[in-house]
């Protein structure tokens, strides 16, 4: 049985057109981990994110498995199950809820298992079920965020990638959705890479932390190191 990362960065640049936004990053995130990217607006973490669920071109190295991916498309990352949630949800905003849960469980077979997943995600997000043949783009945006995030689960994924789910949403919601992701990893192993602002909510559910500056990592450990470090608590947990 291979030792190696479930997913792994080494020495990866991204950028958009000429302008480079991340500077040789090394990463890693372990079979059923929880890892927090903490960083002020323009750090880079989007960027990160998008480079690693192949969005994005980039250079240096992706490794899944230990394994070498290039510059894989978003589907082949989900093939090696690797889903995301983007920031801003990027929920179907056309289709009902059930039909996006359907559209996220599409790589599952038969109808009867994806109706199966869709049966899971319902008892574990009430509220999508009280909702179920509602437009996406008529829900809050808590319910939206749920939405997203279960949809991206609908693949049995064994890392989810969070970009910001917090952002713009009422800090109730937000604790809400950061304690189904810890039951979740908790629940069925998945792994947890996310990217977050709200370092008081990250930190309590990660496992290990990076601190991402000017496209660079600044400082990585655990999350009990960055608590007890006075500059970073001062700097993003405000005390």
């Amino acid at each position: 049985m291979s030792d190696a990362p479930l997913l792994e960065v080494r020495r990866l640049r991204a950028g958009y057109g000429q302008v480079n936004v991340l500077n040789d990053i090394d990463l890693s995130v372990g079979t059923g981990e929880v890892v927090v990217v903490l960083g002020a607006n323009g750090a880079g973490k989007s960027t990160l994110m998008s480079a690693m669920s192949g969005l994005i071109p980039h250079s240096g190295q992706i490794l899944v498995d230990g394994s070498t991916v290039g510059n894989p498309r978003p589907d082949q990352m989900l093939a090696r199950g690797i889903s995301l949630v983007p920031q801003g949800r990027g929920t179907l905003t056309a289709l009902d809820v059930t039909d996006n849960l359907r559209v996220g469980g599409t790589g599952l077979g038969s109808k009867k298992d994806v109706d199966e997943e869709i049966d899971r995600w319902f008892g574990i997000f009430p509220r999508l079920a009280e909702r179920a043949d509602q437009i996406a783009g008529t829900l809050s945006g808590g319910e939206q965020q749920m939405l997203a995030i279960a949809r991206a689960l609908m693949s049995r994924p064994r890392l989810l990638l969070c970009d910001e789910i917090s952002l713009g949403l009422a800090p109730l919601i937000v604790q809400e959705l950061f304690g189904t992701l810890r039951r979740v990893s908790a629940d069925s192993g998945t792994a947890l890479l996310l990217v977050e602002q709200n370092a008081e909510l990250a930190l309590d559910i990660a496992s290990r932390v990076y601190l991402l500056e000017v496209g660079s990592v600044a400082s990585s450990g655990t999350a009990d190191s960055f608590r007890e470090n006075n500059n970073i608590r001062q700097a993003y947990l405000g005390y």
